[in-house]
């Protein structure tokens, strides 16, 4: 039986391949599709939008009330508080990609999860969940003489920086090896006194071009340098793993989850 599927910012680059990738899959039933009022494709079947063959959807900018199993979320933060309450009014588990969240967006989503089944993910890809864990393990692992830089690229067009998975990547960092988050994060470097200080953790980001996300956590002291790497090749690895999320989830007891219980392990 097909899962009942909601895609909302589903006429952005996420949103396109999810609505592709979903259908090709034959797991899913699309049944509604949103989108920012004034979107172009706004009213366009959802085939064309995604250029996956006939799909009997259309776009369209209105939350409309459908009996779905799921909704997948790779918006904008501003839409996040009618997503959760469109999930929450008709009983909508709900998978939420969208980065750049405030604390409050965040709060909401805890709120959310006393009553529907919620997962919340910086990053749906399989392997750079993996890099979540390896990152707090190895600063752990390596000690406080080790200085850590993170430097993560995208596209031209990412409108958040650093990265909701730059974030994640620094907060396990913290986490494991008892820093402060909210102390230790150096964003970048300006001027001519900015000698490293000790504990800190270096945040670098770039946009160039159409990288889809290249993320590394470096551990530098006298003598060594070890870097671990993370590159996403296309959107697909993280449509992919919210497709996966997305199946996990239908059936799920009203609570917040993460891609670590979709692995079956805690990777966070």
């Amino acid at each position: 039986m097909s899962i009942q599927l909601v895609v909302v910012g589903a006429g952005g680059r996420m949103g396109r391949r999810i609505l592709s990738l979903a259908a090709e899959s034959g797991q899913f039933d699309i049944i509604a599709a949103v989108e920012r009022q004034g979107h172009p494709d706004i009213g366009r079947n959802l085939g064309l939008v995604a250029a996956s063959g006939p799909v009997d959807v259309v776009l369209t900018d209105k939350y409309q009330a459908v009996a779905a199993d799921v909704a997948i979320d790779f918006s904008l933060p501003d839409a996040l508080e009618r997503t959760v309450n469109y999930c929450l009014e008709n009983g909508i588990a709900l998978v939420s990609g969208t980065t750049g969240l405030s604390d409050q967006q965040r709060e909401k989503l805890r709120s959310a999860s006393a009553q529907i089944a919620v997962l919340y993910a910086t990053n749906m890809s399989v392997g750079m969940n993996v890099l979540f864990s390896l990152a707090g393990k190895v600063a752990s692992m390596l000690g406080a003489e080790y200085d850590i830089e993170i430097v993560e690229q995208h596209h031209r067009f990412k409108k958040d920086a650093p990265s909701g998975s730059a974030l994640t990547l620094a907060e396990n960092i913290c986490r494991a090896s008892g820093r402060d988050f909210n102390k230790s994060i150096t964003h970048g470097r300006s001027g001519k006194d900015t000698l490293r200080q000790k504990g800190t953790v270096g945040m670098h980001a770039v946009r160039a071009g159409d990288i889809t996300g290249i993320h590394s956590v470096m551990f530098g002291t006298l003598g060594e340098t070890v870097t671990l790497n993370h590159t996403a090749n296309s959107r697909d690895t993280f449509v992919r793993g919210a497709l996966r999320a997305a199946q996990w989830l239908v059936g799920k007891s009203p609570s917040l989850y993460s891609m670590a219980d979709v692995l079956g392990t805690n990777i966070e």
